[in-house]
């Protein structure tokens, strides 16, 4: 005897396949309507570019001024860092700047002394010149007179000796012009090296103070805080994180195209996305980024079944005003869609047209 035919079986593999029949159906209905060779579909997740407010030097974490979720605004102050230490080497390098100033005080003063000793000296060379032209002319006469014998030879020898005195103590002199303008020239040397310290020290001032307002940890653009990897009291080294910030100006779509649709793409080509949380809205965005290897495949690719595994990444951002005006809505990590217009003359297809009023 034959045993009885599983009708229960059967109804529900009937049932099994209405459902697979309405589904299908139902996701044919849903998807956009025109979609053809002209147009591509990849699968991704809205992401942002993300930037860590990290330490310049090491040091204790004095203060964090925002907390997760709050948004930062360029050039706002963050965090600032312990400044005791920095604070006081600055003190010290101002102390010897203004020790510098001093020592150029004083070695232009030592340059204007100088310079007068040795413009006294000149004069004493001018005096002996005139005196040891005195004593030649009258060495002159005497020795004529002498030729006459209206004067003795006492006389003559007297004046050739005053003479050789006066053209002695020239040479003095001269010899107190050259020592007088050696020591202007070391006194204005002096005055150059001076005039470096004080650089030095004027530089020296400027790193410390340029490490204190780096110590004010400050954000460089619009951006929410995500973590806060440190908090107050704890000592980092140099290049410690203590915040990450998220830049919700800079968000784009990653997602992945067979090499049959990639090599397609180009940057700045129109992409719309739609994303699963907001599938009512349509958000503009232009190609950003093409991989130029691809993934997802061996190195070396034989046949043409293989190569359509090839699959390459794609980036496209999303239009920077579009995401200020509506900057507190944005969120990452939602999943969503991006389309390609593969083919520049295919119109978009109404459900695929840019709309973000709704």
């Amino acid at each position: 005897m034959k045993p009885p035919f599983p009708f229960a079986i059967l109804r529900w593999l009937v049932i099994g396949a209405a459902l697979l029949l309405a589904g299908v159906t139902l996701w044919y209905w849903l998807q956009p309507e025109g979609l053809d060779d002209a147009f591509a579909r990849g699968n991704g997740r809205i992401e942002a570019t993300e930037i860590d407010v990290a330490t310049k030097l090491a040091g204790r974490v004095a203060e964090i001024l925002v907390n997760e979720g709050d948004f930062v605004e360029p050039n706002q102050v963050v965090a600032r860092m312990d400044t005791r230490s920095l604070e006081a080497e600055r003190r010290q390098a101002e102390a010897e700047l203004q020790r510098s100033r001093n020592a150029l005080q004083t070695a232009r003063a030592g340059v204007a002394q100088n310079e007068s000793h040795q413009a006294a000296a000149e004069a004493t060379v001018h005096q002996r010149e005139a005196e040891l032209d005195a004593a030649r002319k009258r060495f002159e006469r005497s020795s004529a007179l002498l030729q006459r014998h209206v004067i003795s030879y006492q006389q003559v020898d007297d004046d050739r000796a005053t003479m050789q005195s006066a053209r002695a103590a020239l040479s003095a002199s001269q010899a107190e012009v050259a020592a007088a303008r050696a020591s202007v020239a070391a006194a204005r040397s002096q005055v150059i090296e001076a005039q470096s310290a004080i650089d030095a020290a004027q530089a020296n001032v400027e790193r410390v103070q340029s490490d204190i307002e780096d110590s004010l940890l400050r954000s460089d653009r619009l951006a929410r805080v995500q973590y806060r990897v440190s908090e107050p009291g704890e000592v980092l080294a140099a290049g410690g994180k203590v915040l990450n910030l998220i830049d919700l100006t800079d968000v784009y779509m990653t997602f992945f195209l067979p090499t049959s649709q990639a090599g397609r793409v180009a940057l700045g080509d129109d992409a719309h996305l739609i994303l699963d949380a907001l599938p009512d809205y349509v958000l503009p965005a232009r190609i950003s980024f093409v991989s130029s290897e691809a993934q997802f495949t061996p190195k070396t690719v034989e046949t043409e079944s293989e190569r359509e595994k090839l699959m390459f990444r794609i980036r496209a951002r999303i239009d920077s005003d579009l995401l200020r005006e509506h900057i507190r809505q944005v969120k990452t990590g939602l999943p969503g869609e991006a389309y390609l217009k593969l083919d520049p003359a295919a119109e978009w297809p109404e459900a695929l047209r840019v709309d973000v009023s709704r």
